[in-house]
């Protein structure tokens, strides 16, 4: 019968290899998010109505950018606008 031991140094080593693991994850995540959403994503993301993003836009709180009828907004901007708002 074979018996494995394990040390303290393998359960550090393990904890080290899944925060790694986890870190990694997440930078994934952040990296598949879009640069540019449309006011339809925006609202589901916020968990807003449309009237709501309109009065962001009109106070100048949330910047847009405007491409033929579509709006478009910076994801970056929203980020900057919700810490603002903390």
């Amino acid at each position: 019968m074979i018996v494995n031991l394990i040390t303290k140094e393998d359960l550090q080593e393990f904890k080290t290899e899944l925060l790694e693991d986890l870190q990694n994850l997440f930078q994934i995540k952040i990296s598949q998010q879009k640069l540019w959403l449309r006011s339809s994503e925006v609202k589901a993301l916020l968990k807003i109505s449309s009237g709501t993003l309109q009065n962001l836009r009109t106070n100048g709180s949330l910047s847009y950018t405007r491409v033929g009828g579509t709006l478009y907004y910076n994801y970056k901007d929203i980020e900057e606008m919700l810490k603002q708002q903390q």
